[in-house]
């Protein structure tokens, strides 16, 4: 499909991308509310969500689950090492508590 090297590439634009998208963000934030949260580190990045996404539409699949599941889970584990089981409704990205949703 796409070369392990532009896979990193795309990545890299991406990650920087939300790098300077977070602070811009923070400044313009509100003050959160002092709740409980769940302190648990997730293993797939925000980043490496959005490369999947990239990916995916780049692409011949039809269906982003088929994609995840049988594409990225077995082909690319060098590209993502820590990939997650795949939920239909949404992945969930701790850093700004901010739900990516991907319902099809």
């Amino acid at each position: 499909m796409i070369s392990s090297h532009k896979v990193t590439e795309i990545y890299f634009i991406i990650d920087e991308f939300f790098k300077e998208f977070d602070n811009l963000i923070r400044g313009y934030s509100l003050q959160e509310a002092k709740t409980k949260k769940r302190s648990r580190k997730f293993t797939i990045s925000q980043s490496e969500v959005m490369t999947i996404l990239v990916l995916f539409h780049s692409g011949a699949f039809k269906n982003l689950k088929s994609f995840y599941v049988f594409y990225v889970q077995k082909h690319m584990q060098k590209d993502f090492p820590n990939t997650v089981s795949y939920n239909p409704v949404l992945f969930y990205h701790n850093d700004q508590e901010r739900w990516i949703i991907m319902a099809y």
